[in-house]
């Protein structure tokens, strides 16, 4: 698994990925498209965003392009960022290139780029979104209640966060889970990551 600045390049990979994904776009407010040029037209946009860097997720289950994901609300002077607009193709979800994936734009947030905060949110009604952000580390924080308008729909907001100092003992148990020796030959994960952090931190995660 590789991440790489979001480029015109990746377009096809995309294209293919999305094919039959339409629920993969649910809970964004853009998407799923109806042709290979619309897609690409906003591929093309979130690229040069200055404020608000993607991310290719190359698989290397097939080493194509399969997803995206990027920084948003930057506030360098109060040193928090947030991990968001993730869109990750249906054969990507629930992969372990999809962990990778978060943990070293994690990883990039704390230990590279020194933010002392990182921000997860999501929709309420996106209960897997939720669930993902709790397995990764997120500490839930509360609901913004009709926060967002999302294709038309007022949309409550779940919002969780991870602290600096919280940061060094998830990133032990990813990198326990992300571990070779986790993974028998089919590529199944002998361990969970929650039962990795109770065995480690002697702490209880769901």
């Amino acid at each position: 698994m590789s991440l790489e600045p979001l480029a015109e390049n990746h377009i096809h990979d995309l294209w293919a990925a999305a094919q039959n994904a339409e629920q993969s776009w649910t809970y964004l407010r853009y998407g799923p498209f109806a042709t290979a040029d619309a897609l690409a037209s906003h591929v093309r946009d979130l690229a040069v965003r200055d404020d608000q860097p993607f991310w290719a997720v190359r698989a290397g289950f097939n080493r194509q392009a399969e997803g995206w994901l990027s920084f948003c609300d930057i506030y360098p002077a109060d040193g928090a960022i947030e991990i968001g607009s993730i869109w990750f193709s249906p054969r990507l979800q629930r992969t372990r290139a999809a962990t990778e994936a978060i943990f070293l734009l994690m990883q990039h947030a704390f230990d590279e780029l020194g933010y002392a905060r990182l921000v997860w949110r999501c929709q309420t009604l996106n209960t897997a979104s939720r669930r993902a952000a709790e397995r990764y580390g997120f500490k839930a924080e509360g609901i913004w209640r009709a926060a967002a308008i999302v294709k038309g729909w007022q949309r409550d907001v779940a919002w969780h966060s991870m602290l600096a100092d919280e940061w060094p003992s998830h990133k032990a148990a990813l990198l326990a889970w992300l571990d070779d020796n986790n993974f028998d030959a089919n590529g199944t994960a002998r361990s969970t990551l929650a039962g990795i952090r109770a065995r480690t931190q002697g702490s209880k995660w769901t």
